[in-house]
């Protein structure tokens, strides 16, 4: 029996891979345990479970940037899940830990490689927080999604693997009848997926809301994913416009129909948006979260931009020129075709499965 601990969270991005490793662990082993630790009051706390996997929870949470009262409390709450996170690994007994990003990733691996435990971090982004900065001396793997990463982890630890998506959306083939349905559209109309995270994202969502005549008006369909705290908004602005191809939600369970209905994606440039743009194959308009740790998001997207994969908007400049240039797209097939083609040769596919076999070295060598 191999026994896993895998920590992390706070977002999709974060947690979507990391099932997906689970997943290509369970599938590929016959026998594996899986832990997965989270941070108390994070989404966590309710995906995981509802994946068919066990979770602990860590009362962590991030150093705030600007000044906070908040910030005095994070050393002590620091200590407490270290002490929690040997108390986890003690009971479990884990052969391997994996960290995936997330308030919970810092603690319970520093805490395994204190204990002498194997550790592998998977990094997601062109450009590494400081925790797994800081982890990389400790642990024995780290995989990564983009080239050039030496500069800020050791070249020997690397390992190109991409990131893990969520298995529903690798084959999109046969979907979008389903799709058609499941949303109410129209099949010979034009749709545009706009998503924020699962969190959301205020400037999309406000830039979106300012141009629905746009979509009205030029007869394009619309998939709006808008996150908790922009639901209400959305849905009132909708109401006129009812059977006119727009389709609300907070949050989106079936985003493989969603891409499979889309001929143009808006989007953040989370790591893992990005590799599930690359994985469906699809055009894109990125708008990079610009508070983001060491504005990681921008460098994201730029990542693709450089190979004429996408389109970058700068969040201080949707306001002006994401509608105009959703629009443009929409209407030149050629521009989007190019952008699909490109995005295409950016994939790396069996990403969870090449994760799960290093997962499984590094955990037999624990044997």
């Amino acid at each position: 029996m191999l026994k896993v601990i895998i920590s992390g969270g706070g977002t999709g991005g974060h947690i979507f891979p990391a099932i997906a490793i689970a997943n290509a662990l369970k599938d590929k082993y016959n026998s594996v345990d899986i832990l997965f630790v989270g941070a108390i009051g994070k989404m966590e706390m309710e995906k995981v479970p509802a994946a068919g996997y066990k979770i602990e929870g860590l009362n962590i949470t991030g150093i705030k940037r600007s000044l906070s009262l908040s910030n005095l409390a994070f050393p002590l709450k620091l200590f407490k899940s270290i002490q929690r996170s040997r108390k986890i690994i003690k009971d479990f007994k884990p052969d391997v830990v994996v960290g995936v990003g997330g308030f919970a990733s810092g603690p319970l691996l520093y805490a395994a490689t204190k204990m002498n435990i194997p550790a592998l971090i998977q990094e997601q982004n062109s450009y590494p927080g400081i925790t797994n900065k800081l982890l990389a001396k400790r642990v024995q793997s780290i995989c990564v999604a983009y080239d050039k990463m030496e500069q800020f982890f050791p070249h020997e630890k690397i390992k190109l693997t991409g990131n893990p998506v969520r298995t529903d959306i690798l084959n999109l083939s046969g979907k979008r009848n389903r799709a058609l349905e499941f949303f109410k559209l129209n099949d010979n109309k034009k749709t545009v997926f706009v998503t924020g995270g699962s969190l959301g994202a205020k400037t999309i969502n406000e830039t979106i809301l300012k141009n629905l005549n746009l979509f009205i008006e030029n007869d394009i369909q619309l998939i709006w994913q808008t996150g908790k705290l922009f639901i209400a908004t959305a849905t009132q602005a909708i109401e006129p416009y009812k059977n006119q191809g727009l389709y609300v939600s907070d949050f989106i369970s079936k985003m493989d129909y969603a891409y499979a209905m889309a001929d143009l994606v808006v989007s953040r440039a989370g790591a893992s948006s990005i590799s599930e743009l690359c994985s469906v194959k699809k055009a894109a308009i990125l708008v990079p979260y610009p508070f983001a740790a060491e504005d990681h998001q921008t460098k994201n997207a730029q990542a693709l931009v450089n190979y004429n994969a996408a389109i970058l908007i700068p969040d201080s400049e949707a306001n002006e020129k994401l509608g105009n240039t959703i629009l443009d797209l929409i209407g030149h097939d050629d521009k989007r075709f190019k952008l699909e083609n490109n995005i295409t040769k950016l994939d790396v596919s069996n990403s969870a499965e090449v994760i799960a076999a290093e997962v499984f070295r590094l955990g037999m060598q624990n044997k």
